[in-house]
């Protein structure tokens, strides 16, 4: 089901009292939406990207401390696994901190030039530092430095001349400078204990009525790492977020189901198709906060196929920017945002109001989105050979058009058995992502098993996959700290255990058969086709996923396989398999 007719049903649904089975429809966080109006929600999912900003003290030290440079997220140097900074000596480094050069128009028009709909910023991250004037708590950029001024106004009103929406982060659970706070000193200043109920009454819950009833309209609320906080503290944050904003979301991560939506893990993006409400969180380089040395930043093509990834898969995608300690947001971030931007300007049609593939996953050249009866198919890699393959399409395509040209050029499509080839030019008529606009005689359907494409290489993650014999299960690592990476592994190998995907073939012939995975020593993988070919190889393996070559396949005919990856021999019970991938032998 759609977001626009989620929300409207939930909506309608809490105007006509007949609520009481929602929860077996949707997920908890989804039914908590029917209770507001229509306003609640439309940006979150509607627009489909957003900005995200932490910004605070830690900007100032750039991930550098009394000339040590700490490898990680930013936004957590204080903590003890970076510079184990002591609370009464971060403070007094709050005291120099001067962002003399924050723009609050010169942001929020960056967020407008980058197409996205509305910004959340850090009012109080893990340090307990309040970037507001909070007259609960003197730890705030008002009252503990010589910028004397509260940025939170300023782009607060920066964003409603823009006519962009505006919210908050609040740090609900963890405060590091707060006694009693979650992970936060243990004693007050007198040396007396100090309890969680301490910081939520004197601290949190009061700053979490000033953000939501100081600053004008707030679009979302966007607590975060709830930890083991009990439950009536939380419903007790979400009540005043209710009372004083009731058009406002409230975020997954403010735990007990109680937000209005799902988060996924920090810099998640999922594989298939996800139900409900959610939103990915990413950011334009490793790190939230700005870090002096992080200088990877994400390209504009890069940006776009990260947004209408997540898009496609039926979610929304906020993108987070790190300004440094005098207020400036780093000119490579801008400079992609705003290419980004131009693009989404060219096509607002492929992201905004636009629902998730009917395939449920992407293609081996793209991916696409849905409004309506019509199908966008953006396409990052141009197929070679003049045509673009496209499986298991259900709906007749009365028109293709191929966007982006000074004049859309109208494009020829064929059907082949299950699938439509469509005649395209030979180059791509987009430096970024091109795109294809379908036409359909109904609203999309499609086949969601995977198709090998005939031109380009074909990734399949083992999310897709029948497991028989091992055990699949989600996966997350740091590269650095707080950089988080997420994939589904199939691991704890069996004897005779197998991992099978259920593929459609159209052009018959060899392919090249490479595998992702991870694992200790040398390991002996086999490949087989059900009543058809089996290939086996013997291929090193490391801690990190790594691609290595298993051999050709060989599918005799266009139609349906299933086919098969095993480990039998080696290190079997370490062995990890994220990904096969099918490349055409040209």
């Amino acid at each position: 089901m759609n977001k626009k007719l989620l929300l409207s049903i939930i909506l309608l649904s809490s105007a006509k009292g007949f609520c009481q089975d929602m929860d077996a429809l949707w997920d908890s966080q989804t039914a908590n939406l029917r209770a507001g109006d229509a306003v609640r929600g439309q940006l979150f999912a509607e627009g489909n990207y957003a900005m995200f900003i932490h910004w605070g003290v830690y900007s100032q030290l750039a991930n550098q401390v009394d000339g040590k440079t700490y490898y990680g997220i930013g936004e957590w140097i204080m903590n003890r696994n970076m510079a184990d900074i002591p609370v009464l000596k971060y403070q007094n480094i709050a005291e120099s901190f001067n962002p003399v050069n924050f723009d609050a128009m010169e942001i929020a028009q960056l967020a407008k030039d980058a197409g996205m709909k509305y910004i959340i910023i850090t009012s109080k991250h893990h340090d307990g530092f309040a970037m507001y004037h909070s007259t609960v708590n003197k730890f705030n950029i008002v009252d503990a430095t010589p910028f004397g001024r509260d940025p939170m106004k300023e782009l607060s009103e920066a964003c409603r001349k823009l006519e962009l929406g505006f919210g908050f982060y609040y740090s609900h659970n963890q405060d590091w400078t707060f006694p009693g706070g979650g992970n936060g000193p243990q004693t007050d200043a007198q040396g007396n204990p100090a309890t969680f109920d301490d910081y939520f009454q004197k601290k949190c819950l009061p700053q979490v009525k000033e953000i939501t009833s100081e600053y004008g309209s707030i679009t979302l609320v966007w607590f975060d790492t709830p930890g083991n906080m009990p439950k009536q503290y939380v419903e007790q944050l979400v009540s005043v977020v209710r009372k004083n904003q009731s058009n406002a979301m409230v975020s997954g991560r403010a735990g007990h189901d109680l937000g209005d939506y799902q988060t996924l893990g920090d810099m998640e993006l999922p594989a298939k198709n996800v139900e409900g409400l959610w939103e990915a969180v990413d950011t334009t380089n490793d790190s939230w906060g700005y870090a002096w040395y992080d200088e990877n930043w994400k390209s504009p093509r890069e940006i776009l196929e990260r947004l209408i990834t997540c898009i496609a898969r039926g979610g929304t995608y906020m993108l987070n920017i790190g300004p440094r300690g005098d207020g400036t947001v780093p000119d490579r971030a801008a400079r992609s945002l705003r290419d980004a931007g131009k693009w989404i300007q060219k096509y607002p049609q492929v992201i905004y109001g636009t629902e998730a593939s009917p395939w449920k996953h992407a293609m081996p050249w793209g991916d696409a989105t849905v409004s309506g009866n019509t199908i966008y198919l953006s396409v990052f890699q141009w197929p070679a050979g003049g045509s673009l393959c496209l499986p298991g399409l259900k709906s007749e395509i009365r028109k293709a058009t191929l966007l982006g040209r000074k004049q859309d050029q109208n494009l020829k499509c064929r059907k082949i058995s299950s699938w439509i080839r469509i005649e395209i030019p030979d180059r791509a008529p987009d430096p970024y992502v091109s795109v294809i606009e379908l036409e359909l005689d109904a609203a999309p359907q499609a086949d969601d098993c995977w198709g090998i494409d005939p031109a380009v290489e074909t990734e399949i993650f083992v999310d897709f996959a029948a497991v028989q014999g091992a055990k699949v299960e989600k996966k997350g690592w740091m590269e650095k700290f707080g950089e988080w990476k997420h994939i589904l592994q199939v691991m704890d190998w069996q004897p005779g255990g197998k991992v099978t995907w259920e593929v459609d073939v159209l052009e018959p012939g060899d392919y090249q058969i490479d595998l992702t995975y991870a694992g200790r020593g040398r390991l002996v993988w086999q490949v087989a086709v059900e009543g058809g070919e089996v290939i086996r190889n013997q291929q090193n393996s490391s801690h990190n996923y790594q691609r290595f070559p298993i051999g050709w396949l060989n599918f005799p005919q266009r139609g349906r396989y299933k086919v098969s990856v095993s480990c039998s021999e080696g290190d079997v019970s370490g062995a990890s398999l994220k990904a096969i991938h099918f490349k055409p032998v040209l």
